[in-house]
C-alpha cells in the first residue's frame, strides 16, 4: 500500500531528526516546543528513546499494510496502528500551538501527513 510507504518515509524523517537531536546536533527548534537549539542531556536521552518508538511505529504501519510480515496478530497490529494514528493526531495539535515557528512550519505538516497515513492504513487494512 503506497500510503503506508509514504507514512513510513515521513516518519523515518522524524526519526532521523530525533536521532540527530539525541547526538547533540543543533536542530532543537524543530522539536519539543523549540525551547532548546541543542538539547540538554536528559532531552537527548528522551530523543534517543523516541527514535526506537518511531521505528517501531514504522514497522507497525508496514505490517498493517501487509508490506512486511507480522510480529503480532493482525488485529493487534491494527490496534497499535490506530494508537499511533491517535498519537500523531495529538502531535499535530501540539505542533500547531508550539511557540517555535520552525516546528510549526515544518513538523506540523509532516505530522499531519504521517497521521493521515496511519489513519488510512488502519482503516483500510
Amino acid at each position: 500500500m503506497i500510503i503506508a510507504l509514504i507514512g513510513s518515509v515521513s516518519f523515518l524523517l522524524v526519526a532521523i531528526l530525533y536521532a540527530l537531536l539525541a547526538l547533540g546536533f543543533p536542530y532543537g527548534e524543530f522539536a519539543m516546543g523549540g525551547k532548546y537549539i541543542v538539547m540538554p542531556v536528559r532531552m537527548r536521552i528522551a530523543c534517543g528513546f523516541s527514535v526506537f518508538i518511531q521505528l517501531f511505529a514504522i514497522i507497525i504501519l508496514l505490517q498493517t499494510a501487509n508490506v512486511i510480515p507480522y510480529l503480532f496478530s493482525s488485529n493487534m497490529t491494527k490496534g497499535i496502528c490506530y494508537f499511533f494514528a491517535c498519537y500523531l493526531t495529538l502531535n499535530v495539535l501540539l505542533n500547531v500551538v508550539s511557540v517555535s515557528r520552525k516546528e510549526k512550519r515544518v513538523m506540523t505538516p509532516l505530522s499531519l501527513l504521517t497521521a493521515f497515513c496511519f489513519w488510512i492504513t488502519a482503516i483500510v487494512a
